[in-house]
């Protein structure tokens, strides 16, 4: 596996389970948390239609928990909190 795939979470495990996106003002929300060993780093995809094209945002923190379903719930705080102090100004 190549350290790119390691750092945006694409593993060679496509067992592992896409989480259910959560909406929130206008954004779409992506939990995609990332597998470092036995513990999950806090990661999401944030998106939002803009003027008819797609904008995305990968947040990936520093925190890291033992749990998948924590560190999903987590990263949709974590996401909430950045859309909330960003908004738009995400994507620039």
């Amino acid at each position: 596996m190549s350290i790119l795939s390691k750092l945006f979470g694409r593993s060679g495990d496509k067992s592992a389970p896409e989480e259910e996106s959560v909406s929130y003002k206008g954004f779409k929300i992506r939990p995609a948390p990332i597998v470092e060993g036995s513990e999950y780093r806090l990661g999401a995809w944030i998106e939002k239609d803009i003027d008819g094209e797609l904008r995305t945002h990968h947040l990936v923190r520093a925190d890291m928990t033992t749990s998948r379903e924590t560190a999903v719930d987590a990263a949709i705080a974590k996401a909430k909190l950045v859309i909330d102090e960003q908004g738009e100004r995400l994507f620039d």
